[in-house]
């Protein structure tokens, strides 16, 4: 029993080791827990410098050199003897990430065994080199970043889309302001589109010295009321680099916009280079080509010394200026679709129909992107937040009713199937149909003309309801679906954009959803940039064509053989007596002699359960017929007062005037 008890205090009276003190220490170093590694400094070190400083140089340089991804690493004692020493000195390498690129050294941690009553501990002698090896007591570290130039946004003319430019800053230097400040800044406000309150709050910041220029809001350059602005007492401007969007409202959802990195951006970014101070894609193309944009800020990390001057360069990465990326965007063709719609709600896409080329994507109503990056004011921003016409709400990524624009595709999935026949006459009395009364109830397909014998051609002229109801019902709605499906439906359209996949249902269709449908209503959902790519089998002997964006990529073919050659013939032809026939509903507003179309109108009514009549969305699509190049979808809502797809065609026709004549 007295052996047993001998050898457990023995165990429990074994010396500290070093080593365990080292490893708690780098514990929380690794952590950049620096309150608790400065609780195993030893007695000396803790009178150099207290826990508040010790704290307080850490979290600064840490944080300004940006330190992620922290190792420490403790390697073997160098000598055994020091084993029983009182002083000892363990050997460490450190590498870390930072602003300046990659660190890494290796020191010596100098111990010391401190003994107090009857008990002993080892502590960690703490000097400045600690930090960095080269570092001695009165020097500092310095830590700058090079931010990269962002890559420009070009068209496919090499048009800019968006651009590094310089805007007008404009100032106000407080003594320079008249005695009554109100006689500048109430006009100022006005002219600037802020209220004095807010200007004011810019004047009031602790920084703010009476001699000193304060930044107020950036105007682009080239703003007319520039020359009314530095005419005020006090106010002047000074050049300022600055992203620019030169389309404005008329691409603002396709651009996007930069703007300040948030702190949820951050951590989501965690590890890929961004700081506190970036600005990053937002939205649009911004925010899609975001990674390529870029670019990778440089870094200078040095050691000053006690007068300032430099004593070592502790790390230095290059800055890598990001990339531009060419579209295939044609600021020609965006802007005319824009001013055709700025008017109205709605969306517009505009192909290339043989290359599968995007020209355009339009939305209105819509913003200008240049306020996010000249200063948006809260006010302009309330003001966004709260139009019921949501100036913010990028339509063309998402999906509508396309009404009889869907009407090509359903002839061409009959024909295919062959549950249709194009030159068999359908025959109907009136401007209503049902197929069962019993089944159907008091629900009817309507039509606009009331024509007593129709064929495929005359369907497509006239835009027949009950042709094509009758066409999906002869389908069933699983060869109607699979059909609709070979088009794209039910799949995320190939392109590098966000957009909504086009939808026809769940499955479960009652016969009027099926008959519905089959002229666009119904269950039938799709994006105006589908709508303009499922028309090009029609003009590619069947092929569905990929849409394309960016330069950098081939043009491609998104589905093969959606269609036959013979059907895309008969439905494109068709097509083409839309609007050249007398009697097609295309042909008032968008027959061209000298500029002929083809296409499709198109109305679709949004209607809520128990209601007679609904809102209406008009549409029409058409393309030029003579060497295809241009091909346009748009989207009006709140037609039902305006004429339907009426309204929309000749808004059509006046692109098409514009761009190719």
């Amino acid at each position: 029993m007295t052996a047993f008890c001998l050898g457990l205090l023995s165990a429990c009276s074994e010396p500290p080791k070093p080593e365990n003190t080292l490893k708690k220490y780098v514990g929380y170093w690794e952590k950049q827990d620096y309150k608790n590694m400065y609780k195993l400094l030893d007695s000396k070190s803790k009178e150099e410098i207290s826990e508040k400083d010790f704290v307080k140089r850490y979290e600064a340089i840490y944080s300004g050199i940006e330190v992620s991804k922290l190792e420490v690493d403790i390697k073997k004692q160098k000598k055994k003897e020091e084993e029983e020493s009182e002083n000892v000195s363990l050997p460490y390498t450190v590498k870390m990430e930072t602003l300046g690129g990659p660190i890494e050294y290796s020191h010596d941690m100098k111990m010391n065994l401190e003994k107090k009553d009857d008990s002993e501990k080892w502590g960690i002698q703490w000097n400045t080199s600690h930090i960095f090896p080269e570092m001695k007591k009165g020097d500092r570290i310095s830590a700058s970043t090079i931010s990269p130039k962002r890559g420009q946004i070009l068209d496919n003319e090499g048009k800019p889309l968006a651009i590094n430019g310089v805007a007008a800053e404009i100032i106000i230097v407080p003594d320079k302001l008249p005695q009554d400040k109100a006689k500048t800044l109430t006009p100022l406000s006005k002219l600037l589109g802020m209220t004095t309150e807010e200007i004011q709050k810019q004047l009031d910041q602790p920084w703010v010295k009476p001699n000193q220029a304060v930044p107020i809001k950036k105007v682009s350059a080239d703003d007319a009321k520039l020359k009314d602005i530095i005419a005020l007492d006090g106010v002047d401007y000074q050049k300022k680099l600055t992203r620019l969007y030169p389309l404005k409202e008329a691409a603002a959802h396709l651009t996007g916009y930069i703007a300040p990195i948030s702190a949820e951006d951050l951590e989501k970014l965690e590890g890929k280079g961004y700081s506190s101070q970036d600005w990053i894609g937002k939205a649009g193309l911004e925010q899609v080509y975001e990674e390529q944009l870029r670019g990778t800020s440089g870094g200078l990390i040095k050691i000053l010394d006690s007068k300032g001057e430099e004593k070592l360069i502790l790390a230095q990465k290059e800055v890598q200026n990001g990339t531009d990326v060419k579209t295939t965007i044609n600021s020609r063709v965006q802007l005319s679709i824009y001013n055709q719609m700025k008017a109205d709600v709605g969306t517009a896409s505009a192909i290339h129909p043989k290359t599968g080329d995007v020209l355009a994507l339009v939305n209105s109503p819509s913003y200008d992107p240049n306020q996010f990056t000249l200063g948006l004011t809260k006010s302009l921003r309330q003001k966004w937040a709260d139009d019921p016409k949501q100036p913010m709400l990028n339509r063309f990524k998402y999906v509508y009713a396309p009404g009889s624009t869907l009407k090509p595709l359903t002839a061409a999935i009959g024909l295919e199937n062959g549950t249709l026949n194009p030159n068999a006459e359908m025959k109907v009395s009136g401007k209503t149909w049902q197929k069962d009364k019993k089944a159907w109830g008091s629900y009817k397909v309507t039509r606009v003309t009331d024509v007593p014998s129709v064929n495929l051609e005359k369907a497509l002229i006239y835009s027949d309801n009950i042709y094509f109801a009758q066409a999906a019902l002869k389908l069933g709605e699983d060869k109607f679906t699979e059909g609709l499906k070979r088009f794209g439906f039910g799949e995320e359209i190939p392109i590098s954009f966000p957009f909504t996949a086009s939808s026809v249902g769940k499955g479960g269709m009652s016969e009027g959803q099926l008959a519905d449908s089959g002229f666009g209503q119904g269950q039938v959902q799709m994006s105006a940039l589908h709508v303009a790519m499922s028309y090009t089998p029609f003009l590619n002997e069947g092929n569905l064509l990929a849409p394309r964006l960016d330069q950098a990529k081939e043009e491609s073919i998104w589905k093969e053989n959606v269609i036959s050659p013979e059907t895309a013939k008969l439905v494109s032809g068709d097509l083409v007596q839309v609007v050249a026939n007398k009697n097609g509903t295309a042909h008032k507003d968008a027959f061209m002699k000298d500029l002929p179309l083809a296409g499709k109108t198109g109305t679709a009514e949004l209607k809520a359960a128990g209601e007679d009549k609904g809102k209406e969305l008009g549409w029409f699509v058409g393309y030029n017929t003579q060497n295809p190049s241009l091909l346009v979808s748009m989207m009006i809502e709140d037609v039902e007062e305006r004429n339907g797809s009426h309204y929309v065609t000749p808004k059509v026709k006046n692109v098409f005037k514009e761009v190719l004549k």
